[in-house]
């Protein structure tokens, strides 16, 4: 079906289709059936201002996909679909909509794009086990700050030994008494 040349009115539809696969992060794909309108725009205002979550026809969808230089994602495309385009961090957005997916079980998670390759529903539920990019760094600084503290303590120690031998040193001297020459 990707291979039929596509009508001139649906060609600016494709074309979209095509820069948001390209231009996304990373891209999940859904099965809405059964959402109610109120439903769909909540959802929209889960994933917040950087996910783009658009319903689309599967054969237009599959044809920007193959456009894009996406492979693997053509038995995806059965039944109603809509496609989140994940501009911002695909962590958050996967929670997002693994947490709406909980609320409302029409909402299906059939798998999606990260980095270019085509994923599982499974796959995109692990990204959504992984915690934030924010939170991530957070970490790591911490990590590093906890480091950095302990290698100056190792650098200080030294000195430290020396500074206490001196005394020691001091201390036994003046204990022996002055030093016969």
């Amino acid at each position: 079906m990707a291979d039929k040349p596509v009508r001139a009115d649906k060609a600016s539809a494709v074309a979209e289709l095509t820069d948001d696969f390209r231009n996304s992060s990373a891209t999940v794909l859904t099965e809405y059936r059964g959402l109610t309108v109120k439903q769909l725009t909540e959802l929209r205002r889960s994933l917040g201002g950087d996910t783009k979550y658009a319903v689309s026809k599967n054969t237009l969808a599959k044809r920007a996909a193959t456009d894009a230089g996406i492979e693997g994602l053509d038995n995806l495309f059965a039944g109603p679909t809509a496609l989140a385009f994940i501009n911002g961090d695909p962590v958050e957005a996967a929670k997002s909509l693994r947490a709406f997916a909980k609320a409302n079980p029409v909402l299906v998670i059939k798998g999606g794009v990260f980095e270019g390759k085509a994923i599982t529903a499974d796959e995109v539920n692990k990204i959504a086990d992984l915690e934030s990019r924010e939170v991530l760094l957070a970490k790591l600084a911490g990590a590093m700050k906890g480091n950095l503290t302990k290698a100056a303590g190792l650098f200080q120690a030294p000195l430290s030994q020396v500074a206490r031998l001196a005394a020691a040193l001091q201390e036994k001297r003046e204990k022996d008494g002055p030093a016969e020459a």
